[in-house]
């Protein structure tokens, strides 16, 4: 089996944090929701777990950050292309998300752009050309 990663996040709407996940492409499992978190599954090893504050708070003895305020996490997730990060940023606006509340980033083999959700996590979205970064990296050592 892969090794899995589940991120953990709180949300202050659980009903709102869902339909801003499944606008950006993730899939609710039912069997491991109820009114309190939800599971969205973004990939094969990659889940979202949702939280109301309630049950968030309720594996932790620190308070819950208010995301707004202060940078707790970075998350990115890779695209398979520099359009499939203009898609997923734009998808997360138009689901009541903060596109770039980062600058972009673009450096010919790696482009990449952020979104914010509703609850003020910060995504961002990375496209790479691993043979044209090796290109770039051997320019650089032999420089």
């Amino acid at each position: 089996m892969a090794r899995m990663i589940f991120v953990n996040l709180p949300v202050a709407d659980l009903t709102r944090a869902i339909a801003f996940y499944e606008a950006i492409g993730a899939r609710k499992e039912l069997r491991f929701s109820d009114d309190t978190g939800a599971c969205m599954v973004i990939s094969e090893t990659i889940t979202v777990m949702l939280l109301t504050h309630a049950k968030f708070g309720g594996f932790t003895p620190r308070p819950i950050a208010d995301a707004r305020k202060a940078t707790e996490v970075l998350l990115c997730l890779s695209a398979e292309s520099k359009v499939a990060v203009d898609e997923m940023v734009g998808a997360a606006a138009a689901a009541g998300g903060g596109a770039d509340p980062a600058p972009k980033q673009d450096y010919g083999f790696m482009y990449g752009r952020a979104f914010e959700d509703p609850d003020g996590h910060i995504w961002e979205v990375m496209w790479m050309d691993l043979a044209a970064f090796d290109a770039w990296r051997a320019q650089q050592s032999a420089a």
